[in-house]
């Protein structure tokens, strides 16, 4: 597998369809009997793990997973959440009134082909801004509030896990913030009409349906050019902000408001001014957080860092796919299913 990707990757472009696909296709012709036996080997490795590690690990599970006890819950709810057999995840299969798009019955299966598939959970694909009735795997969910019945797992990773490496330094970037985005929601409609014709932005719209507003439209921008500036938005649309991931593993600054949801990634960690530049809700403070930074360019570079440290503890393949699985074995768990898991 490891060889595959390196053939198809490319440096500092979004993460390959094609690999993705071919491997996934591979993987979920696996029999499930075949990773269910290696499930309890991958979690041992646990035990031999060093005491700051295991604690960073359990921390990250509990905060994932935030279900307590046991209970039982009903087969559906009101809402639409409804528990499913782990077998039902297959391609163009119904989940939650849905029919799951393919990459997240890849990743979902992913993980779950290490269970037996008569085991019962509740999925809810897709950008999830809403706290189901039934604790549900899910993509993405709201900060603020009761979420312990959004349960995170990295999904959808062709679009969210793509880090760069980045050959510019911040002072060696432009003065500029860069923003392209697929403009539709109102909180980007209202940053593209406060900032477009701004001195210190280049911003874009991707969004060809869009009306009302031709001057913003733009095709795409390639993450090499989006490197060569000193800020780049980060602004959520339906849930988090995709580039955020990328653009923190770079030596650009991710600008943004507070986010309001959050993914694997635990975007309700990040510490504004310390992980990225933090901009009011109503965006007016744009221009003076930018040349803040660009007049002490040590701090831009501090943030970075700490950016870079933030993104690079998600990037240990075999550290993650540990707290895959107990984030799961939580889920059975405390659903009162431990015993047919």
């Amino acid at each position: 597998m490891t060889i595959i990707k390196s053939i198809f990757h490319i440096p500092n472009r979004k993460n390959n369809k094609v690999s993705y696909y071919f491997i996934n296709c591979i993987r979920y012709m696996i029999p499930g009997i075949f990773p269910r036996m290696t499930r309890d080997l991958i979690l041992r490795k646990y035990d031999n793990l060093d005491l700051s590690t295991k604690n960073e690990i359990s921390d990250r599970v509990n905060y994932y997973n935030k279900l307590e006890g046991v209970v039982q819950y009903p087969e559906s709810a009101s809402d639409g959440s409804e528990m499913v057999s782990i077998g039902n995840l297959r391609l163009k299969a119904t989940i939650s009134g849905k029919k799951a798009k393919s990459v997240y019955v890849f990743d979902s299966h992913s993980y779950m082909r290490y269970f037996k598939k008569s085991l019962k959970a509740g999925f809810l694909f897709g950008d999830i801004t809403h706290v189901p009735e039934i604790p549900s795997f899910v993509k993405s969910r709201p900060i603020n509030g009761d979420n312990s019945h959004s349960i995170l797992l990295p999904l959808n990773k062709i679009r969210h896990f793509t880090t760069v490496k980045d050959k510019w330094k911040f002072t060696e970037k432009k003065d500029m913030l860069v923003g392209r985005a697929y403009v539709a929601q109102p909180q980007r409609i209202k940053f593209w009409e406060m900032y477009f014709n701004h001195p210190m932005c280049n911003l874009g719209n991707i969004n060809q349906k869009l009306e009302g507003h031709p001057e913003w439209s733009v095709r795409p921008m390639s993450i090499e050019e989006h490197l060569k500036y000193k800020f780049i938005l980060c602004i959520e649309g339906n849930d988090v902000a995709t580039n955020l991931k990328w653009v923190m593993s770079s030596n650009s600054l991710a600008v943004m408001p507070k986010p309001k949801y959050e993914t694997w990634h635990m975007e309700g960690h990040l510490i504004p001014g310390y992980h990225y530049v933090e901009i009011k809700d109503d965006y007016s403070d744009l221009e003076e957080k930018l040349k803040y930074y660009i007049e002490h360019p040590e701090e831009a570079e501090k943030i970075t860092k700490n950016a870079n440290s933030y993104i690079k503890k998600f990037t240990d393949k075999k550290i993650e796919i540990i707290i895959c699985l107990m984030v799961i074995n939580k889920y059975f768990q405390c659903t009162d299913q431990s015993r047919r898991a």
